[in-house]
């Protein structure tokens, strides 16, 4: 498979007009599920209005990854009862979680989704807790077709990564970088600033080349996700197309 084709690039979130975005990219990760997905019969809309080929990546809801406390659950249409708190987030196998999953799941079959993304907060750290819930989340659910990749925060390190998800059948989710990918059939980055998780950095064209030459031969998905995401995604797309 020629270079071309093989990176697919694209952004965190309509970045310009829908109609434009679809006409310019081949790949976006919605990121509306992860604060509070959205009727199925918008996603329905969004994939009819895609054109062939286009792929559509989701960001697992928050309610699996992450805990009451986080400040992004400001953003839910109904609040988390008190009493409940201690039964979202972590990927705690709990009703509360495996319902999250498949409210995200429905997400990705109406888009035809390939990919799901869990993304974990720099909280969720390498417990053994944390390490069991994981492996019974993503032993009892129902994976459907869809690729599952994780993007862990913090103090993970490769030696503890690689095994889980070796085991899990997951995809390493890396900013290239910061770390390299230790496992995955596929690569999957998320691209949050060169010096660190940084949004507002603007990529350099030196830049641009390094995370070209970064890239193997496997399948590559290229999510921008800084705030000059558009026209980074735009100029890594032209560099690739005139390699």
């Amino acid at each position: 498979m020629d270079r071309e084709r093989r990176i697919k690039v694209g952004c965190c979130g309509w970045a310009e007009a829908q109609a434009e975005y679809l006409r310019v990219f081949k790949v976006i990760e919605v990121q509306e599920t992860f604060y509070q997905p959205g009727r199925i019969e918008k996603y329905e809309k969004w994939r009819k209005a895609a054109p062939q080929g286009f792929e559509f990546a989701v960001k697992a809801w928050q309610l699996i990854t992450h805990e009451p406390s986080s400040p992004t659950y400001r953003r839910l249409k109904a609040p988390v009862l008190r009493s409940k708190r201690d039964r979202y987030g972590s990927f705690r196998t709990t009703d509360e979680v495996f319902a999250a999953w498949e409210v995200t799941a429905l997400v990705g079959e109406a888009l035809r989704a390939g990919i799901v993304l869990f993304q974990s907060p720099a909280s969720f750290a390498p417990t053994a807790e944390n390490r069991r819930n994981l492996g019974a989340f993503f032993s009892k659910i129902d994976r459907r077709s869809f690729t599952l990749a994780w993007e862990p925060r913090g103090a993970w390190e490769g030696k503890d990564i690689m095994p889980l998800c070796r085991d899990l059948d997951l995809v390493h989710c890396v900013d290239p970088f910061q770390s390299k990918p230790v496992h995955g059939r596929v690569r999957y980055f998320r691209l949050h600033g060169r010096p660190g998780y940084d949004l507002r950095y603007r990529y350099r064209e030196e830049d641009l080349q390094d995370l070209l030459d970064m890239i193997d031969r496997k399948t590559a998905y290229v999510l921008f996700n800084n705030l000059t995401m558009l026209d980074d995604a735009k100029r890594f797309q032209r560099l690739i197309e005139g390699a």
